[in-house]
């Protein structure tokens, strides 16, 4: 039985961690106590982020941004009427997470820290080009989310450090959303799509999520693309952009010929939706 540690904020979880080499900070506990119940980990001790109040709520930013702490349920993003535009993607990621009760136990620092290539945050965190804020050992640090999965569920996190908060840009008037195939819902995803589309209808941001280590994104082709968004033939040159950066594995949710097939039909179609939304605003 692990023993839990309650910190009451930043300074003294990381010191905890620091102090007990084989300890593991606990967010939500979605994900670890599974893992724990399955025994895959059993970490003597426990640093619990419960009580720090640095890491809760949703505020906005003096730069007209969005900061989430790190501590915030999956429940409350997907409830966030500040997720607007371009970051809307974000709330709609959230609340295809799991189920109600993952939903209202489990926090974005969690599920982002975790990494899992099929979970919900990590493609719509870089379609909103978001960046983490990081506390360790030696000081506070930010992240890009570009730069933030490095392998396997392997990650620019150093050792002792925890995500304290994830901060978004300005929302930009656009029309984006978030779409995973997955074999039920609530379920990891085989591939997904985080897209947002400009309000003139002639640029878009777009990752695809659960085909590599982490989200696919090409900012190249995004540019490339441009004015372009009209012509079948570069859209699908546009996806073969993306399928080239998939490394998919096979597993029971999918093959990698199956998932290397969904990318295209997820950018044309999701592409469809969000079109079809402009000319109607």
């Amino acid at each position: 039985m692990s023993v839990v540690l309650v910190p009451k904020s930043v300074e003294d979880a990381v010191a905890m961690l620091a102090e007990h080499a084989e300890a593991m900070p606990l967010s939500g506990g979605a994900t670890l106590i599974a893992m724990r119940n399955a025994g895959l980990v059993d970490p003597p001790y426990l640093v619990s982020l419960d009580a720090v109040p640095e890491l809760r709520g949703i505020k906005r930013t003096g730069t007209g941004g969005i900061r989430i702490g790190a501590m915030t349920r999956h429940c409350e993003t997907a409830a966030c009427e500040e997720l607007t535009g371009s970051l809307l993607v974000l709330r709609r990621a959230a609340g295809m997470i799991a189920n109600r009760v993952v939903r209202n136990m489990g926090t974005i620092g969690g599920s982002v820290g975790n990494a899992d290539p099929a979970a919900d945050y990590l493609p719509a965190l870089s379609c909103c080009d978001a960046v983490l804020e990081v506390a360790g050992p030696d000081g506070r640090r930010e992240v890009s989310i570009h730069d933030y999965v490095e392998d396997w569920y392997e990650t620019a996190l150093e050792e002792g450090e925890i995500i304290t908060a994830i901060t978004l840009p300005a929302p930009r008037a656009a029309s984006s959303t978030y779409r995973k195939i997955a074999r039920v819902s609530g379920d990891y995803a085989t591939a997904s799509c985080a897209m947002a589309l400009e309000e003139d209808g002639k640029g878009l941001r777009a990752a695809i999520g659960a085909c590599g280590p982490g989200p696919l994104r090409d900012r190249d082709a995004e540019a490339a693309l441009r004015g372009r968004l009209d012509d079948p033939a570069a859209v699908l040159e546009f996806a073969a952009s993306l399928a080239a950066l998939a490394d998919p594995v096979d597993d029971v949710r999918g093959s990698t010929e199956y998932r290397l097939s969904l990318i295209p039909r997820l950018i044309t179609s999701v592409l469809s939706e969000l079109t079809t939304q402009t000319e109607v605003a």
